[in-house]
């Protein structure tokens, strides 16, 4: 800010978001702190390249001007983004009642014994702001790996891409192979429930089989018996 004994201006550089073929806008604001009707007007060393807006007027005692300074849309980018333009903003006191229509250039001629206050501006050109890079939507932190990223720190779209879709078949390739355990975990159970029915039912045979030999061999022993008996009676009847 320069703080000068009729207006304080603020800022002192003109800073310009350079970008080619595109009309670019700053703001000055003057402050006048001072009881007197202060008169401005504002010039330039390239009034073609420039549109000041007001580039005259009259800032009333306590209280303040914005003045909008347009670039004119550029074809070729200066070097190193230097500008040599400049701004000078001359004021004086002038009497009350004073109007728009009244400001003369003479108000401004030292020559003619007015006190004539001036403050020289810069032209400073800036790069423009880079915009955010688009963000995936549903993304959170730690849901997944950090992708390759530009110089910006943000992932770039065609690696992001890639990095999403590897993701995605590494997410399928694993529900199959889940899917496909679960199915050989279950087959194998069936096999186990089906073995060990198998063995109970060729317990059950065993046993059987154990019970039926035991019967036929009773009988025999039965049969023998009764033959001797029979045999036996007839020898002692003879």
């Amino acid at each position: 800010m320069s703080t000068g004994e009729l207006l304080s201006i603020e800022p002192l550089e003109l800073k310009f978001p350079f970008e080619l073929k595109k009309q670019i806008s700053c703001s000055l604001q003057l402050s006048n702190n001072t009881e007197n009707h202060v008169v401005f007007k504002v010039k330039t060393t390239n009034p073609k390249k420039y549109c000041v807006r007001p580039n005259t007027g009259i800032v009333l005692p306590r209280s303040t001007c914005d003045i909008i300074v347009t670039m004119q849309a550029q074809k070729e980018a200066p070097s190193d983004l230097h500008c040599k333009d400049k701004f000078l903003l001359q004021s004086a006191v002038v009497t009350a009642g004073t109007s728009q229509t009244d400001i003369t250039a003479d108000m401004f001629n030292k020559d003619s014994g007015h006190i004539v206050e001036e403050c020289k501006l810069k032209v400073v050109y800036v790069s423009p702001p880079q915009p955010p890079s688009p963000v995936p939507e549903g993304s959170e932190e730690g849901s997944s790996p950090k992708g390759p990223s530009t110089d910006n720190g943000n992932p770039s779209g065609p690696e992001f891409a890639s990095v999403t879709k590897a993701l995605a078949k590494s997410q399928e390739n694993s529900s199959e192979t889940r899917a496909l355990i679960s199915k050989l975990t279950e087959e194998k159970n069936n096999a186990i429930r089906r073995n060990s029915k198998l063995r109970q039912e060729l317990d059950l045979l065993k046993h059987d089989g154990k019970k039926n030999r035991g019967g036929v061999s009773f009988m025999f022993v039965a049969i023998v018996g009764l033959i001797g008996i029979i045999v036996g009676y007839f020898i002692k009847k003879t």
